[in-house]
């Protein structure tokens, strides 16, 4: 019995440390996000083939609508991760892959097909948006 006392200290210890850590990350500011688009209405339409993306309101500044596959989609919130203060945001682009810092608020680069970092100083991935897919309904919430 003693022997498992030690590895579970070790590991309530790690577990600790990771949540402490995780507290001193920026994240951008919670806004409940939760609405459908239909793909058949004009203004969606470029959303019907994969690889086109859209950029509409909603979230803390914005939203990106990008259609990776027939049946998925990845929807990010445009809130730079570089430092959340300062209220930045990303666009797409001219790749249609590639996303950055809109505002010169750093060179920090994100891919659009998960919103992970590829380029610096940022180092927290874009906020991704939950989704669920009837069509031609897209239903997009937190």
């Amino acid at each position: 019995m003693r022997k498992l006392r030690i590895p579970l200290v070790i590991v309530g210890a790690y577990f600790l440390m990771q949540s402490s850590c995780e507290q001193n990350n920026q994240n951008i500011p919670y806004v409940p996000v939760n609405f459908d688009i239909n793909l058949n209405l004009p203004s969606y339409t470029s959303l019907n083939f994969p690889g086109e993306h859209l950029i509409v309101q909603g979230g803390s500044k914005g939203i990106i609508i990008y259609r990776y596959t027939m049946d998925e989609f990845v929807v990010l919130d445009r809130h730079s991760t570089f430092d959340v203060t300062l209220g930045c945001h990303v666009a797409v682009e001219s790749d249609g892959i590639t996303l950055y810092d809109e505002s010169e608020c750093s060179d920090s680069k994100w891919i659009i097909l998960d919103g992970s970092v590829m380029q610096g100083p940022a180092t927290l991935p874009l906020h991704r948006y939950r989704t669920s897919w009837n069509p031609p309904i897209l239903h997009v919430y937190n």
